[in-house]
């Protein structure tokens, strides 16, 4: 039998052992602390003397194990600790399950002034507020009470303002490890660009779509009126008056009189006859 796996005569293995505190913890557990757990009590309870080194080792195992059947979680490293985390592929499915509860929800201002901090860390409270022009005494308050930010000293400056920094918290929170797991500026503005280029794209396409529907509307309704001279169905109606003048004159004063075709004018007919 290998080292990890389980023994039924003599209690559970060494992976198994970490893979139950994995799943049963509710914060990350580094390396350390799983190692003193699985180490035996002072009482003389049972356990195993394992290094941190070798619970590094074990977890590997598991991983390996977990890749080949293809399961939808791995341990990963969160916080400087390790936590069970389910694939990214599966995030779709999640999300639609999972709705982050209110209190973990961040605005905006929020999210801008943590973003500043994370950044920009050890800041000051008028440097942020220059950064985003609007007071932050309110999102400040409010991400302490969060636990996101803290206060980690004073700025050697006229007045010494606090100088506020991100917490481990902040890291769980993100699923980051530490703070080089933030995204670069460089990285942020190519996924700016792209989904503005996204967005864009879409725009043009539903001007492209609205333009198409307005010429087959446009379509539409000269097939009702028809070609000139054919009387479509919206063909105007023949106007009267003025307009109904008779055929060949262009003057509208004079106009026929109604029962006078054919006949010459009233001059002619008087000359004639003398």
């Amino acid at each position: 039998m290998t080292e990890g796996q389980t023994s039924y005569g003599s209690g559970p293995g060494e992976k198994e052992i970490i893979e139950a505190l994995l799943f049963a913890t509710d914060e990350p557990l580094s390396l350390r602390q799983i190692a003193e757990i699985m180490s035996p009590g002072d009482g003389g309870e049972q356990g195993r003397r394992v290094s941190p080194e070798a619970v590094l080792g074990l977890i590997e195992e598991l991983n390996l194990e977990y890749g080949q059947v293809a399961r939808a979680f791995r341990i990963v490293k969160v916080a400087g600790g390790y936590q069970f985390a389910t694939q990214p592929q599966y995030g779709v499915w999640l999300g639609r399950m999972v709705r982050e509860k209110s209190r973990r929800k961040l605005s905006v201002s929020a999210l801008e002034s943590l973003a500043v901090i994370a950044y920009k860390q050890p800041v000051t409270k008028p440097e942020i507020e220059s950064i985003r022009g609007v007071n932050a005494d309110y999102v400040l308050r409010s991400l302490l009470e969060r636990n996101l930010v803290t206060i980690v000293g004073r700025a050697a400056t006229p007045g010494r303002p606090l100088l506020y920094g991100t917490t481990r918290e902040f890291l769980k929170h993100f699923g980051l490890n530490d703070l080089s797991d933030l995204p670069k500026p460089r990285e942020i503005n190519e996924l700016m660009a792209e989904a503005e280029y996204e967005i864009e794209k879409r725009l043009l396409q539903e001007m492209e779509e609205k333009g198409r529907a307005d010429e087959a509307e446009g379509g539409a309704v000269d097939g009702l009126r028809g070609p000139a001279g054919e009387g479509g169905l919206l063909d105007p109606a023949e106007p009267e008056g003025p307009a109904g003048l008779a055929e060949g004159n262009g003057d509208p004063l004079k106009r026929e009189e109604p029962g006078a075709a054919g006949k010459p004018p009233a001059g002619t007919a008087f000359r004639e006859e003398q």
